[in-house]
């Protein structure tokens, strides 16, 4: 399976990790029909061991949670990674901290959004995450930049790689590379899925990067969002 893989005809996989148990039931409440709760965790431990154990495709995971060695939301990652190589760790969080942003980006979070997200919008995020895609609520972008050691302006050697690129992969670059689905960059441009497709496989191939994930954390990189 690679991080890619849509999720469209099948309710996608997760697992919430929370320490407040009404949170839990609040958010498995207000799911839509197209995600499925495969269980619960409250601790690090007890997500490290859940997740190992049913390989959710994406974990809906607090940033503070008790248990393990005090490390919260991204000890879970960082332990439970390497036991379960095809889930994704959606942070979700009532913080917006930039100690916390940074400290699950860097554990490997795919993205961080606030607790004021709705139902809709945690279960739109989630989909994305699915997909390969790096979802952050507007405000934490800087955060983001930090996270991934941003310097100011473009170098040189950034202004020589998007010169590889026609404006219009540029353009598709930077809708991808800040999360948009392919049908979101195809509505904003005015093309087909199927050409912005053909775009990504050219910016990939043009910039070396194997991966979605690969271009944004470039993006990032090169302070280009």
């Amino acid at each position: 399976m690679t991080d890619a893989t849509p999720y469209t005809s099948a309710p996608l996989p997760v697992v919430i990790v929370d320490d407040h148990s009404i949170f839990r039931s609040g958010l498995r409440s207000d799911l839509d029909s197209g995600i499925r709760v495969l269980g619960e965790a409250a601790t690090v431990d007890e997500a490290v061991a859940l997740v190992t154990e049913l390989q959710p495709r994406v974990v809906l995971l607090d940033v503070h949670l008790p248990g393990g060695r005090g490390g919260g939301g991204a000890e879970v990652i960082r332990e439970a990674a390497p036991g379960a190589p095809n889930t994704l760790f959606l942070a979700l969080s009532v913080s917006d901290a930039a100690e916390d942003v940074v400290s699950v980006i860097r554990a490997g979070a795919r993205g961080y959004i606030t607790k004021s997200a709705s139902g809709a919008e945690v279960s739109h995020a989630a989909r994305r995450v699915a997909e390969g895609d790096a979802v952050f609520s507007p405000k934490l972008a800087g955060f983001v930049l930090d996270a991934f050691g941003a310097v100011a302006g473009e170098t040189a050697a950034t202004t020589e790689e998007l010169d590889r690129l026609s404006a219009r992969e540029q353009q598709v670059m930077r809708l991808i590379a800040r999360g948009y689905a392919y049908k979101e960059v195809a509505g904003s441009l005015f093309i087909s899925p199927k050409t912005v497709e053909t775009h990504v496989s050219a910016v990939l191939r043009k910039l070396q990067l194997s991966s979605r994930h690969e271009l944004t954390a470039w993006a990032l990189e090169r302070k280009l969002l």
